[in-house]
């Protein structure tokens, strides 16, 4: 269970405690329960969305989001404005581009990126509550963990000697197939047939960040990671809208 309790208090802001610094390979290990992360956010969303019936589409979506935000203590948010700060500024420059990530300011392009992504995400939201599918929101988390996993497996960590290098490391990579493959099978168990599409597209956009970071840097970061989230999740959200009822 460690492994799991590692993932959840890195990418949560439940109050989750460890009884001492978890090892590089416990660390590594932990990578692997980032899906089950995912679907205790899918749960906890599906549950609210149950809660909140009866409440106004939109507001009933707005309060959605702002678990969903809640949840993961807006960590992936935060690389994600940093990547598309870095992307623009970086001007094709490697070095330029590492740099620009770690500088804590936002600039408008990370404004104007999040507040798109948030938009998204929130008409979305209010597609699948109007039609009386929540139980999608399942999905969306789940696959975004998975994204994750599967960057972490088959995309080198280009900061030595960070936390990102400890995972990609000490990562059990059989393990992690088999985890990927049950991932698509539950995606499949939970929303039938139909999602299949939703799920090529969510691997479509997954080549497509992963070729623009290799390009660029040579490989992930900690920020690209989390902005590779934020983007898979956004595509499966508006996939599920595009193809409910």
């Amino acid at each position: 269970m460690l492994p799991f309790w590692i993932a959840l208090q890195f990418l949560s802001s439940l109050p989750v405690r460890l009884p001492g610094m978890p090892t590089p390979q416990e660390m590594g290990r932990s990578l692997l329960c980032y899906p089950l992360v995912g679907l205790l956010f899918g749960l906890l969303l599906w549950l609210a969305s149950h809660l909140l019936q009866g409440v106004a589409a939109p507001l009933h979506a707005a309060l959605l989001l702002a678990l969903w935000v809640l949840l993961s203590g807006a960590l992936h948010l935060d690389g994600l404005a940093d990547s598309a700060d870095a992307w623009l500024g970086g001007f094709g420059d490697r070095e330029r581009t590492l740099e620009i990530m770690k500088d804590p300011r936002s600039g408008p392009i990370a404004v104007v990126t999040l507040v798109l992504v948030l938009l998204l995400k929130f008409c979305a939201l209010w597609v699948l509550v109007e039609r009386g599918v929540g139980g999608l929101l399942v999905l969306t988390p789940v696959v975004g963990r998975a994204a994750m996993l599967g960057l972490f497996l088959g995309t080198p960590y280009v900061r030595r000697g960070g936390l990102g290098s400890a995972l990609a490391e000490h990562l059990p990579r059989q393990a992690a197939g088999w985890v990927l493959s049950g991932c698509a099978l539950v995606a499949v168990m939970l929303g039938g047939w139909p999602v299949l599409w939703v799920l090529g597209l969510a691997l479509l956009v997954f080549a497509w960040l992963r070729r623009l970071m290799c390009k660029r840097l040579g490989g992930t970061t900690g920020d690209t990671a989390g902005a590779l989230l934020e983007l898979l999740e956004l595509a499966v959200v508006v996939g599920l809208a595009l193809t409910a009822g």
